[in-house]
């Protein structure tokens, strides 16, 4: 089963543009208590197999190891978690300008049990306020804001295997408004659809 969420809000600014649509699609899971893992699939990314059968293993918040390729900088960037058999204690980058952040993760670097959003009591969040992408949040802590809502720390996190250790993900940070696609691959305007959900 799939389902098509369509961002009606325009953003002001392009970098909003992600920020508005994961949010349209938590407020669909949150409505509808879609029972599943949440994870924030990127367009310029490549991601294992491998990746994809771990995410079946998670039980709260999992992640795992990013690599990023900077063509801005001419380097290769790593976010991990610092893992304890599959405990995170800690994190590790290499990347000076992002070390204030709490977490150190990109945002296909984690996946989340769905009910965290819909049912707080079992989970343990004080609070009744929706988990919800900030956009009013400093480019590049987007990732730490939105983990904040849902973990307290590390010890409700869980790296999954191998992906403490393997990077089975590669951020690319391609520039999508200069990519040719092949003919019909490119949609000008938002599909009109109509869903019913039961």
């Amino acid at each position: 089963m799939y389902r098509h969420v369509v961002c009606t809000r325009s953003p002001s600014e392009p970098k909003d543009r992600g920020v508005h649509q994961r949010n349209a699609a938590l407020e669909h899971i949150e409505r509808h208590k879609v029972d599943g893992i949440v994870f924030f699939a990127d367009d310029d990314n490549v991601y294992t197999v491998e990746l994809f059968e771990s995410l079946r293993t998670i039980r709260r918040f999992g992640t795992w190891p990013v690599a990023m390729l900077a063509p801005s900088k001419n380097k290769a960037i790593l976010e991990d978690p610092v893992c304890n058999g599959s405990q995170v204690i800690g994190w590790h980058t290499n990347e000076k300008s992002k070390r204030l952040r709490r977490f150190h993760v990109d945002m296909s670097g984690f996946a989340f049990n769905s009910s965290i959003l819909w049912d707080p009591k079992r989970w343990g969040h004080p609070y009744s306020n929706p988990i919800r992408q900030l956009d009013t949040v400093k480019e590049g802590f987007q990732e730490t804001t939105f983990i904040e809502q849902v973990v307290e720390d590390e010890s409700q996190m869980e790296g999954i295997l191998p992906g403490c250790s393997r990077i089975m993900n590669w951020h690319l940070h391609l520039d999508t408004s200069n990519l040719i696609y092949p003919k019909g691959w490119l949609l000008e305007k938002n599909l009109e659809i109509t869903l019913a959900i039961k």
